[in-house]
């Protein structure tokens, strides 16, 4: 398996991903046509963000978004990680491991200061991966308001 940065082309395969993602949150529910189009912005303009997808040989089993912002505390650039997500059938073999390694390296390769993410409370797995590649809970708390 390796991590490359996605293609228009890896559309339908990263649209199937989050839809396994977001049929598994309580606060989310799969959308194909907003997933698509929230996709396509992010590939059509670099400075929003990155795409990395796990392949193996050509199959798309897994994918991790970076979106990029600024940081005024820091003074640099701040990714968001979000809908790090690996294909069911492919889960336990290291590929969350992979994206998530692919997606530090790119992070810093973007000049950004920091990573946040947020994870679901009762995603235990995802939260040891997490801690595992040096991520701490922080003290802030999430808030979100929909328009």
């Amino acid at each position: 398996m390796n991590v490359t940065e996605a293609n228009p082309a890896d559309l339908p395969a990263l649209c199937r991903l989050l839809g396994i993602l977001f049929a598994q949150e309580a606060e989310f529910q799969p959308d194909a046509a907003r997933q698509q189009a929230g996709l396509s912005r992010i590939l059509a303009d670099p400075g929003v963000g990155t795409i990395l997808v796990l392949r193996d040989e050509e199959i798309v089993v897994g994918s991790v978004i970076l979106l990029y912002t600024v940081s005024t505390y820091l003074g640099t650039r701040a990714a968001v990680l979000e809908d790090l997500v690996v294909d069911p059938s492919w889960r336990g073999q290291g590929g969350g491991s992979l994206l998530l390694d692919a997606a530090i390296a790119r992070a810093k390769a973007e000049d950004c200061g920091r990573i946040t993410l947020l994870t679901d409370p009762d995603n235990a797995a995802a939260q040891e991966l997490y801690w595992k590649k040096g991520f701490a809970v922080s003290s802030m708390r999430a808030m979100r308001l929909s328009l």
